[in-house]
């Protein structure tokens, strides 16, 4: 759970968000963070699924792409406006997600990983066998924008960002007395038969972590489909699929923070280093290299720990300057 300064920090961060407007309304900028806004949503939805239920799935781009593909399809040939896409979109993603779930029941490690890689192959052979419905290589164009002002997609992405990412923290939260969903995704991840052994349905909470985070996915991938106005295979390439991952564990796994931080932090650099194209993967990757080796757990977990302090008598968090717990008391030294 966020503690203090934990809250914090989310808290100016989500200010700053609000504030960006005010100083710049270039639309490169605004369109970097719009992108940044809903790559935040899937990244959390990657890592509540394989960060914390540890159901490792190698073609989350799957759920970006299906809702991308609904909500094209949707808008262009029956007209339906993006309020009531992007919601179908996020449910068609879901329903996927329990499709997916079907194989992740019997499968486990490095095979489950691997049947989950197939699922984005075979929705991108349906597309290309079926252009005159799908578009084929060239996709579904002229969809319908959200709005025709920047500034006003802007918000509407931060705020669903912040909502988004608000309930999948409460729901993998492992401390919350009203949610207990954290606490049994945290037990499959580490020992699914004793999970099974102590009476908790396993089955039924894999699917749901599958279908939520599929459906989150598809929210991010119905918006950025009305926000570009284009649905194509690019929804499905597999290196957006690895890309969650990269921004997940540069971030901190397991964390919810952590991917926002690791999205927020390497979407804009790879924008930026369009300056020097011939070194961009290279500098980007020096970078990438750096942290994990340095910043193992996480850019951001590294971060928080260096802020916090853990009462070794109460266990709660104490900010780092503190020579006692303000709760109990206790030396934190």
């Amino acid at each position: 759970m966020l503690a203090i300064p934990g809250r914090f920090i989310a808290l100016v961060f989500f200010v700053l968000l609000l504030i960006i407007p005010s100083f710049t309304r270039d639309p490169y900028v605004l369109r970097i963070l719009i992108f940044a806004n809903m790559y935040a949503i899937f990244a959390v939805s990657w890592d509540l699924l394989s960060g914390y239920t540890g159901q490792i799935n190698f073609g989350h781009a799957l759920f970006f792409g299906v809702a991308a593909y609904t909500s094209a399809l949707l808008n262009t040939h029956l007209g339906w406006q993006p309020w009531a896409t992007i919601p179908i979109g996020a449910l068609a993603a879901s329903i996927a997600g329990l499709v997916v779930c079907l194989p992740a029941l019997r499968l486990r490690g490095p095979y489950l990983s691997l049947v989950t890689l197939a699922f984005p192959l075979i929705l991108l052979g349906i597309v290309f066998a079926f252009t005159d419905f799908t578009g084929g290589e060239w996709g579904i164009s002229g969809i319908a924008p959200i709005s025709s002002d920047r500034t006003v997609i802007y918000f509407i992405s931060v705020l669903i960002m912040l909502v988004s990412v608000f309930v999948m923290w409460k729901l993998t939260d492992a401390r919350s007395s009203l949610v207990r969903t954290g606490i049994i995704f945290h037990a499959i991840r580490e020992d699914e038969i004793a999970a099974r052994a102590s009476g908790i349905n396993t089955v039924r909470y894999k699917m749901l972590a599958f279908a939520v985070g599929g459906f989150f996915a598809g929210i991010a991938g119905a918006f950025l489909a009305h926000f570009m106005r284009i649905a194509g295979p690019s929804n499905l390439d597999l290196f957006l699929s690895f890309q969650v991952i990269i921004w997940t564990v540069f971030g901190g796994i397991a964390s919810i923070y952590g991917p926002v931080a690791g999205v927020y932090i390497l979407h804009p650099l790879m924008e930026f280093l369009r300056v020097v194209p011939e070194y961009r993967i290279l500098i980007f990757a020096g970078i990438v290299v750096l942290i994990l080796l340095f910043m193992p757990e996480g850019v951001a977990v590294w971060i928080r720990d260096k802020l916090e302090r853990e009462c070794p008598r109460c266990k709660l968090s104490n900010m780092a300057f503190r020579r006692t717990c303000r709760a109990c008391e206790t030396s934190l030294y």
